[in-house]
């Protein structure tokens, strides 16, 4: 059965190594497969019927390969043939589908013998250079200029997965090229400098300084120990895991990364990296022989080995349930919180389809919303502040299943395992109300069907679906299939009812002694002791070393740095596969969409896109105005958004709510949203000053057509009835939402840079910043104190908030209501649209108007102006190992024209200049910059940096390098940057997303005009624009201008200021 991860998260697990856009490789003259191969024609040609060819396509066979098994996964359209290449035993998994968004694989199975982090580092190196392809980074050159809508690499703890996607078959194959060669023949295991950039090596330039560990994995690593919950995570897995791969990190532990060696490295390469110990995996519209004749070009040259990589049980041995305690770093000012998981391991032998649905809609019933018991009980017990664990894993050998809190009292934390155990056992014995098994098996039923991936490619959700089973050499297309499953969990419901579940219990978690409690305890000197011990460990390899060898640490240092600063010479850049301009759509991609202001004299507007075909699915977005709330009242919507869904409305509890929504619809959700406009009577590409937007709540929702009417009560419910009153329930909010947004500023602080830059500049960046930045935690602590000592204040304000988003004056004229559905759904649908608009609150003829938002400033936006302040540098302090520096001014001035040649440069100094020079041979994880759309701000960021002040620097020169790189621009890399810049805009979008996309282009005042004529200046882009733009940030992108935002250590900020870097600290965790 194809997994709900796979489904719900659409990518790898932790230690992924994930990028974005990329490109290129040519495929063999079609006179090659042609006289090999007996093939049908390209699926995207025109045949009698698209299943007829579909199903033809697997006729195909190819003298190389013999053919396996044939299969129909007709639940998604999918025909699939396996092959084994006869020479060198490859597995190959051929889907042909009707969908243009092709997709390839390539996964090797590599079960790590220790925590060196081998697996992830070899799935870094591999992408950098390989004996076709002899550039020092093909995959740069890929990631600069593709159209690609999937790049990627991740690394599991016991697979290493390698896929790429595109909508263009030449692209597609140009990628498919260059990932099969980088894999099979790659540079990285003759060249040593591979492994010290992307691992570890000792960095020493005089001999006076003190030997560091340098290497992008290993930065990225100490990013991942600095965050508790991470560490939670790997803790909660190895205990569990005492005798198998699952047991050590396959991403690597700092500590340990500098054990291995060049020769380890070397050799796990050479002996998981064979063919005969891969599985490939294509997918899409594309020519299966064509596939086949690709895929024997390479594997020709090996012989069949079957080297043993299986993947071993770990037996449940454990007698009794296992304890243990480790330390989480936090600071003195924090409060010090423990954090606990329960873990069990769930199965030592494959468990059947059945059984494995039957457990994901367990685990439905235990955690997926707030009202689910296990959840709901955890969060009302006020121990802690947020669930933690994630509940069931089920992607690898073995399925897992993990729960507890964090934010606990340290004598609490018996109580939260004691009721953890209890709970379960309560359900147990007393089994699940039918009600609730109803929502549940109708929620995992919806998201099976409709198989709604969003941007990420269906096809890889199947290929990693697939490798659930196939790595571990079951059927892998069994694994995508769910009808058998269902029709048989179904009429096991019908038979035993909730003993189903129940029965699940007692046999996984209530008679299974292997469990493991992980207790997580606050450690206030952990960092230092930590940076202590690394500053220990290496006085004390320097303090061994003789001259000599010192020396050559300081020339191998040097010799890594000029590799890295050097250009790849023109003939090698030449090997790369590339498209050209003539490959690239000149037109923007429009969708259907129809506007009916005062749709059937309801005062409200409707906007309809109406598409060939959604599958029997109604898609609905109702926006409602916000602006006439009060600026100070605005960081509270997000929690009115949130208490809108979770705390119950009208007649029904939370409980009877969540399951009436997990009953009749595919999900229902509330959000804010603030949104830049284009301005009306003005020309589109001038600046604004961020003071023009809209500002909405949005309801958004899907069912079926027969449960429009369903659909929409519930919005009108929600909106209108929900229950405010509800102290215990919003506590348990805050408290949640307080420790979230604390753990996402550990994990993720560059994104909290960025946003703290914009809010200096812009009023709509100010007020995104209060809503969802670093300002958004401080208002989240004061509304918790104001939650537990004065909650009728808060409650008068989130009432204050509705009455006035639904003044029966005014409220309709700022209401939306966006369908997305096909003809025959909307027809059936329209009563019961007709019949919720009439119903909504609010006065038909409005007599009051909200102002134009197109023309004039929105209301908020006056007293943001005041509220701003001068533009300062600010260091924001947490307990981290790693920084995140961001950099950043107006490069635009407010009136001044912005044109689409900016997006391409800015993407290219992104690729180029900060992925060397920040990334490369900085060591941050992440180097990249962004240039916001009509406001004019440009920001420099790294994400997970070993520097601080080397990465303002490289910042302050990004000026100086674009001039030299225009100076000398060629053809060819003006038109790579020209064509990624494209393959941006060109993202591949399921059904609804395409409706939402149209809906937001027209929320905006974006004309098709506009669209067309950014998409024409991007493609004009001169070596010109080039030069101008770097004379454009030479001016004003300097130290002097640019403003700072760093989230960092406390030692961190401290050594900034001590050279010469003066900011503001603020202390946050």
């Amino acid at each position: 059965m194809l997994s709900l991860a796979v489904l719900s998260r659409g990518s790898g697990r932790a230690g992924a190594f994930v990028f974005a856009r990329g490109t290129t490789s040519r495929i063999p003259p079609c006179s090659s497969f042609t006289r090999t191969c007996s093939s049908t024609l390209p699926i995207s040609s025109t045949p009698t019927s698209i299943s007829e060819t579909l199903e033809a396509s697997m006729s195909t066979t190819h003298p190389s390969f013999e053919v396996i098994s044939k299969d129909i996964v007709k639940e998604y359209g999918a025909y699939c043939v396996m092959y084994k290449h006869k020479k060198s035993g490859a597995q190959v998994l051929s889907v042909a589908a009707d969908d243009d968004n092709k997709v390839f694989g390539i996964t090797f199975r590599t079960p790590p013998k220790d925590s060196t982090g081998v697996a992830h580092i070899l799935e870094h190196s591999v992408l950098c250079g390989s004996r076709k392809y002899p550039t020092k980074e093909p995959f740069v050159e890929l990631i600069k200029g593709s159209l690609n809508t999937f790049l990627n690499a991740f690394t599991y703890p016991d697979r290493t997965c390698y896929p790429v996607a595109s909508q263009n078959t030449k692209d597609f194959y140009n990628l498919v090229n260059v990932y099969l060669d980088a894999v099979l023949h790659p540079r990285a295991t003759s060249d040593p400098m591979v492994h010290a950039q992307e691992g570890w090596h000792l960095e020493l330039e005089d001999k006076a300084d003190e030997l560091t560990y340098k290497g992008v994995v290993y930065n990225e690593m100490k990013g991942v120990y600095s965050s508790p919950d991470s560490l939670l995570g790997r803790e909660s897995q190895r205990s569990l895991f005492p005798d198998n791969a699952y047991g050590v990190d396959s991403g690597g532990d700092p500590r340990v990364i500098p054990d291995l060696s060049f020769e380890d490295f070397r050799d796990f390469h050479r002996s998981k990296y064979d063919p005969s110990n891969s599985r490939i995996f294509f997918y899409g519209d594309d020519d299966v022989g064509k596939r086949l004749e690709l895929l024997d070009e390479y594997l020709k040259d090996f012989e069949e080995r079957n080297e043993n990589t299986e993947v071993k049980w770990q037996m449940k041995s454990f007698l009794s349930p296992k304890r243990e305690k480790h330390p989480y770093p936090t600071t003195p000012d924090q409060p010090q919180t423990h954090m606990v998981n329960v873990n069990w391991l769930l199965n030592d032998s494959p468990l059947s389809d059945v059984e494995l649905l039957a457990l994901n809609v367990l685990d439905h019933l235990l955690l997926s919303t707030p009202s689910s018991v296990l959840r709901k009980t955890l969060m009302e017990s006020g121990l802690g502040d947020s669930i933690t664990g994630g509940g069931l894993s089920d992607e690898l050998l073995q399925a897992t299943f993990s729960i507890g809190l964090k934010g606990i009292d340290p004598k609490n934390v018996e109580k939260t395992e004691d009721l953890i155990l209890e709970t379960i056992a309560k359900i147990t014995q007393e089994g699940f109300e039918d009600d609730a098994v109803k929502a549940s098996m109708n929620s995992i039923e919806f998201q099976l069907r409709e198989f709604n991936t969003g941007s990420f490619p269906r096809g890889l959700s199947l290929m990693l679906g697939s490798m659930s089973n196939w790595i571990y050499e079951r059927d892998p297309t069994e694994n995508i299939k769910f009808e058998k499953a269902l029709e048989g969990l179904k009429e096991d419901l019908d038979a035993r009812g909730s003993d189903v579940f129940t029965d699940l219990l007692k046999k996984f978690l209530i008679n299974n002694t292997h469990r493991s409690t992980i207790e997580m305890i606050p450690d206030t000197t952990l960092e230092e002791k930590q940076v202590l011990e690394e500053k220990k460990k290496l006085a004390s390899i320097k303090d061994k070393m003789t001259d000599d060898e010192l020396d050559d640490i300081i020339e191998k240092t040097a010799e890594l740095k000029r590799l890295q600063a050097k250009e790849d010479s023109p003939e090698a850049i030449a090997t790369i596969p590339s498209l050209t301009l003539s490959d690239l759509d000149k037109d923007v991609k429009e969708y259907p969409i129809e506007v009916t202001p005062n749709y059937a004299d309801t005062g409200i507007t409707a906007v309809t896109n109406k598409m060939v075909s959604t599958s029997g699915i109604l898609y609905a977005t109702l926006a409602v105005d916000v602006s006439d709330v009060k600026l100070e009242d605005v960081p509270l919507i997000p929690l009115f958004t949130r208490v809108m869904m979770e705390t119950g409305a009208g007649e029904f509890d939370d409980v009877a709510l969540s399951r009436r929504i997990g009953t009749y619809t595919g999900g229902v959700s509330v959000r804010m949203g603030t949104n830049g406009v284009m301005e009306e009577d003005v020309e589109d590409d001038l600046i604004g000053d961020g003071s023009k937007f809209s500002s909405k709540i949005f309801i958004k929702g899907k069912a079926t057509a027969d449960n429009t009417d369903k659909l929409l009560e519930i919005f009108n419910l929600v909106l209108t009835e929900s229950n405010l009153d509800s102290q215990a329930k919003i506590i348990e909010m805050l408290k949640e939402t307080k420790s979230r947004v604390e753990s996402s500023i550990q994990g993720s602080g560059h994104t909290y840079a960025n946003s703290r830059l914009l809010s200096r500049y812009t009023v709509n960046g100010f007020i995104s910043e209060q809503t969802a930045g670093i300002t958004y935690l401080a208002s989240v602590k004061k509304y918790l104190a104001m939650a537990e000592d004065d909650f009728p204040a808060l409650l008068a304000k989130l009432e204050g908030i509705r009455t006035t988003i639904l003044k029966s004056e005014k409220c309709r004229d700022g209401m939306i209501l966006n369908l997305v559905a096909d003809e025959d759904v909307l027809s059936e649908s329209k009563d019961e649209v007709d019949k919720f608009l009439t119903n909504l609150p609010g006065d038909a003829k409005p007599s009051e108007k909200f102002v134009n938002f197109y023309k004039e400033e929105h209301p908020w936006a006056t007293q943001a102006k005041k509220l701003m302040g001068d533009v300062k540098n600010e260091g924001f302090v947490v307990s981290t190992q790693v920084n995140y520096v961001g950099q950043g001014a107006r490069l635009y001035d407010v009136g001044e024209k912005m044109r689409g040649s900016a997006a391409v440069i800015a993407r290219h100094l992104r690729t180029g200049y900060l992925w060397d020079t920040v990334r490369v041979i900085g060591g941050a994880y992440g180097g990249f910059c962004t240039l916001t759309g009509n406001t004019g701000i440009f920001t420099f960021l790294s994400y997970r940096d070993p520097n601080f002040v080397g990465s303002f620097e490289a910042y302050e020169k990004a000026a100086d390098a674009l001039m030299e790189q225009a100076e000398n621009l060629t053809e060819e890399q003006l038109a790579t940057a020209i064509i990624g810049t494209v393959g941006d805009l060109d993202s591949a979008l399921s059904v609804d997303a395409k409706g939402a996309t149209q809906f937001a282009r027209w929320l905006a005042n974006e004309s098709p005009e506009t669209r067309q004529k950014h998409r024409d200046e991007i493609l004009a882009t001169s070596k010109e624009d080039f030069i101008e733009f770097a004379k454009r940030m030479k001016e004003r992108l300097t130290r002097e201008k640019m403003s700072t935002a760093v989230i960092t250590s406390k030692g961190g900020v401290e050594e900034a200021i001590k050279q010469g870097r003066e900011m503001e600290v603020v202390e946050v965790l």
